[in-house]
């Protein structure tokens, strides 16, 4: 007896089973999968940790907080000695207005800040102010950093055993200010700086630095934020104020430099850290600086602003002066171009002083990085002329001024860019001090998202 035909409604195999639900199942899988990845632990060492009741989306500040002028993040400042801060103010009133003291503005500023977080417990980060420039003991009156690491070392002492919030994190999130010529490395000279490095108990720490460049470098291998060099807001003119001092803004339909009011002059002088070359190369050879002229950045600069008085020290067209002079504010004003060519480090305070007197800065200093891209937006204010190209210079402006002169005039003074050089006391809305928070809210987003990644990578198993 044959076997009977099969029937065509048989019951589906176990594939077929699955391919008919293939949809659901891969639902099934993903879902399972998000789960285990929000909840799965985050590293003991976490970088950086965000407080629970801060907004998911910080980068969401920019447009929404600068219109409400709501705090970014919550920082807590620790109320240190005043061995640490304050009685370096009090012994020199200097302390509080040259070139290093964002140090001392960026603390001022975060004790009157709003968001200030009152209880350790609920910030985001925690500010250690010390200030370290403020040592004009020296012969020569430049600020002293030979105490600086062993300060720093002593504040990160006192917090370690005092406070429990350091060692959560090996200060991961604690926030220094480094607010002089090789930020994190506490030197003035380069080859120093490199050779002695960051402080082994900085390693892990947020820097707030003047000093930064494109690539690595040793003094900036640390999370860190570039800042940009204290100017006193008094610098800021106003629009008004510089069509006074300079009488118009275009050039001549012959493009001449030199008429008057200096139109367009160009100024270049040194900071009273080079003088002049000669003073450059006593100081190099000094008792307080004795490896100095061993820098080759050092040697970049005098090899820069000697090279500029050899091409341009008797062309009508550049005003150059060897030091600082009375009328120096004035004339940078009524300039065009302010030549900020490099120094003891790649930045000066130029810079900053170009831009709030409304001078277009003329940048010479190769790899330089500038404080807040994002917001100033440096290419659209500034020109930045190549240290192998001081010879061409004066064709570069000659063309800027017979093509876009206009339009970068227009762009130098948007308020907006402007004020976020300039380090208010109180801190306001779109200030430097602010953008520096605005900065750090940044790093902790970044830092949230690399605990996360390494939570996935630990739990996601072998293939």
């Amino acid at each position: 007896m044959r076997d009977p035909k099969p029937r065509r409604n048989q019951a589906p195999s176990l594939a077929g089973k699955l391919r008919k639900h293939s949809a659901w199942l891969l639902l099934l899988w993903f879902v399972l999968s998000l789960y285990l990845f929000l909840s799965a632990t985050p590293p003991a060492a976490a970088p950086l940790r965000r407080s629970t009741f801060l907004r998911p989306k910080p980068r969401a500040l920019s447009a929404t907080t600068a219109a409400a002028g709501e705090p970014p993040v919550r920082i807590y400042v620790y109320d240190l000695p005043a061995r640490f801060n304050r009685d370096w103010v009090a012994a020199d009133a200097r302390c509080a207005r040259h070139l290093f003291a964002a140090e001392v503005a960026v603390h001022e500023a975060l004790l009157s800040y709003a968001g200030r977080a009152a209880r350790p417990e609920d910030a985001d980060l925690f500010f250690v102010p010390v200030y370290v420039s403020c040592n004009f003991s020296t012969s020569n009156g430049f600020p002293s950093l030979s105490h600086a690491r062993g300060l720093l070392a002593d504040a990160v002492d006192l917090v370690r055993t005092e406070m429990p919030y350091w060692n959560r994190s090996a200060g991961a999130d604690h926030v220094f200010v480094a607010s002089h010529d090789f930020g994190a490395c506490f030197h003035p000279m380069e080859d120093v700086a490199i050779a002695d490095g960051i402080p082994e108990f900085l390693k892990r720490s947020i820097l707030l630095q003047t000093f930064g460049v494109t690539g690595h470098h040793v003094c900036q291998d640390v999370e860190h934020v570039v800042i940009p060099p204290h100017v006193p807001p008094t610098w800021l003119v106003s629009y008004r104020s510089r069509r006074r001092l300079r009488g118009t803004f275009l050039p001549s339909s012959e493009g001449n430099w030199s008429s008057t009011p200096r139109t367009l002059a160009v100024v270049s002088t040194a900071s009273k850290h080079l003088l002049s070359t000669l003073a450059l190369l006593a100081v190099a050879s000094s008792n307080n600086y004795p490896r100095m002229i061993t820098s080759k950045r050092l040697i970049s600069g005098w090899k820069v602003r000697t090279e500029l008085l050899q091409y341009y020290g008797r062309n009508k067209k550049f005003y150059l002066k060897r030091k600082r002079f009375d009328n120096y504010r004035s004339e940078m004003a009524r300039s065009l171009f302010c030549l900020c060519p490099l120094g003891w480090a790649p930045w000066s305070p130029r810079l900053v002083e170009s831009v709030l007197l409304g001078c277009i800065p003329v940048i010479i200093a190769d790899n330089i990085r500038l404080p807040f891209p994002s917001v100033v937006r440096w290419p659209d204010i500034s020109l930045q002329v190549a240290e192998k190209d001081i010879a061409s210079l004066e064709m570069v402006l000659d063309h800027v001024v017979a093509t876009n002169l206009t339009v970068i005039q227009k762009n130098l003074w948007d308020p907006v860019k402007r004020k976020a050089l300039v380090f208010n006391r109180p801190m306001e809305v779109g200030d430097a001090t602010w953008q520096v928070l605005r900065e750090l809210e940044v790093l902790l987003d970044r830092s949230e998202r690399r605990r996360y990644a390494g939570s996935w990578r630990r739990w996601r198993p072998e293939r």
